[in-house]
């Protein structure tokens, strides 16, 4: 009997909790701008992209074609040459900078992070001004670097006596992406050493009086506490790294141009994909061939991206003080 007269009563306060409860407008309100911005400049040019990838034929006279521009992109000799040389040259490019920027990333900030250090933040700021720097600049000054006409390379190892060891870097095809990815290394390298550097200072300093105290110093102390507790900051900047190098396109354009020369031997996707887009010399551009090309390279980074997130970034041990 008491539950018949309280249960409309509980109801009713329900309901009446539901009603008076205030409508959230203002999160709408402030996520618009946002949503609209990203809608118009990512989201709406990214699926017109992966439309295009999927027609032929001009604008006037277009018709669906399915997957026939992969086909031709991967198997057709005329353009499976160029897109395979490219995928392995950013693959190239990539590897260097994770099998040079990063430890020496790590190496700089660890050295930088010692007590004591006179002059850290000189150091600091010395070695991230390039990050600062226009791509424009950093091209068009390496190539006057690396000229054996004009250079002062030549001049600076012939100071030394080590003239013989000079070569035309960036005219030669087996050095040419070499040489770009070390110009690439030494603009970049500031950001992932910032990030070392700050998850170095973010370690309790009990963490590694503790280790001082159990006779762990020095380099033992650098590979059993801090490179253990860095492996995640790590990962992180491998995944960045990769995916501006699979998106990087700049630093080859300017100092080689878009014909990634010599012999294409520093052609990477992102070049491919401007000259595919856009037409080059005596090469027409081709906008559904260019979002071909764009589509690989998006389900490659994503692919990758995904695959390091669910098999690698999951596994690595995270410690809380």
């Amino acid at each position: 009997m008491a539950t018949a007269i309280l249960q409309p009563v509980g109801n009713g306060q329900a309901q009446a909790s539901q009603s008076t409860r205030p409508v959230r407008w203002h999160i709408a309100i402030f996520l618009a701008p946002a949503l609209t911005i990203y809608t118009l400049l990512m989201a709406l040019p990214l699926a017109e992209t992966f439309r295009l990838a999927f027609f032929r034929g001009a604008a006037h006279d277009r018709e669906y074609a399915g997957l026939a521009n992969f086909r031709v992109l991967i198997l057709d000799e005329r353009w499976a040459a160029q897109f395979w040389n490219a995928l392995a040259n950013s693959i190239w490019f990539f590897s260097i900078h994770l099998l040079v920027m990063i430890p020496l990333a790590v190496l700089l900030a660890a050295l930088l992070s010692v007590r004591g250090l006179r002059a850290a933040g000189l150091y600091r700021t010395a070695i991230f001004m390039p990050t600062m720097l226009s791509f424009v600049i950093i091209g068009f000054v390496w190539k006057l670097i690396l000229s054996p006409l004009w250079g002062v390379a030549p001049t600076l190892l012939a100071a030394v006596g080590l003239e013989s060891l000079f070569q035309p870097w960036l005219g030669k095809e087996q050095y040419a992406l070499t040489a770009l990815g070390f110009i690439s290394v030494w603009q970049y390298v500031g950001i992932p050493m910032v990030l070392s550097y700050a998850a170095m200072l973010a370690i309790p300093a009990e963490v590694l009086e503790a280790a001082e105290v159990d006779g762990i110093t020095g380099l033992a102390q650098f590979f059993r506490i801090r490179l253990p507790l860095l492996w995640p900051t790590i990962g992180v900047i491998t995944i960045l790294t990769f995916v501006s190098n699979f998106n990087s396109f700049e630093l080859v354009y300017t100092a080689q141009g878009v014909l990634a020369g010599p012999n294409f031997s520093s052609d990477i996707l992102g070049t491919l994909l401007y000259r595919t887009l856009f037409g080059a010399q005596l090469q027409l551009g081709d906008p559904h061939m260019g979002a071909t090309v764009a589509t690989m390279m998006f389900l490659i980074v994503l692919m990758v991206v995904c695959g390091f997130l669910f098999f690698v970034q999951r596994k690595l041990v995270r410690y809380q003080f």
